[in-house]
């Protein structure tokens, strides 16, 4: 069996990371997030970034992190309303935001990922999202034109991997990671289990051919929003 795994994740981001790439990103808030592979890419210092993710985390976690050091120049993003410095940097003009509706940017991935260059939806028709973007009627709907996303780089977190970059997904990992990993020109994992053989076929999320590097993955997980009861006396 060949190997994909590398030492760690600024071994994996050597070579790959320049500046002004388009990146996507796969987790949901700080859910099934590559918490290794956000941190390497910071600490490259790569600017001008393009993020493609669900949102951009929370303030000083997850995405946030890269907003924090100012690399991100654009975000394609459905929801960001937990994270201040987002909303300040997009409010001054420092950041370029395109909102995209969440199944919306589940399919554009998913698109670019098999070679679909667009595809029209009605999602989206007679807002902002569809300024600009041509429209066609389908039995009486009008739809809007998307483009397939295809990211120079994109980052993913699994639960399992094999050396040859076969990946499955646990429970809310499996959120945007699939697709974020077929959208990208180079993909990235992280594992939190790393199989010394072949995983069974029948439990690949994602096929090796998508994943060209992996690492082991944190095994620390944030939680973003921590709510407790009130410990009742007995």
């Amino acid at each position: 069996m060949s190997s994909k795994i590398r030492e760690n994740a600024t071994e994996a981001l050597t070579s790959v990371v320049q500046d002004g790439m388009t990146i996507a990103v796969g987790g949901f808030g700080l859910s099934g997030i590559p918490t290794r592979l956000i941190t390497a890419l910071r600490d490259s210092g790569a600017t001008g970034l393009t993020i493609v993710s669900n949102n951009m985390g929370v303030d000083g976690k997850g995405l946030g992190l890269l907003l924090e050091n100012g690399q991100v120049s654009k975000v394609l993003a459905s929801y960001v309303g937990e994270n201040r410095l987002f909303a300040k940097q997009f409010l001054n003009g420092n950041l370029e935001v395109e909102f995209v509706p969440q199944g919306t940017l589940a399919e554009r991935l998913r698109a670019g990922g098999v070679g679909i260059p667009a595809f029209y939806t009605p999602t989206g028709v007679g807002t902002p999202v569809a300024e600009g973007k041509p429209t066609c009627e389908f039995d009486g709907r009008v739809s809007v034109l998307e483009r397939g996303i295809i990211a120079d780089l994109s980052l993913v977190r699994a639960h399992r991997a094999d050396a040859e970059g076969n990946l499955s997904y646990r429970m809310t990992s499996r959120n945007f990671n699939p697709l974020v990993a077929m959208a990208g020109r180079i993909t990235l994992a992280e594992a939190e289990m790393l199989e010394q053989d072949y995983l069974d076929p029948s439990l690949v999320d994602t096929p090796g051919i998508f994943v060209q590097r992996l690492v082991a993955a944190d095994q620390t997980k944030d939680i973003e929003k921590r709510t407790v009861r009130v410990r009742q006396e007995v």
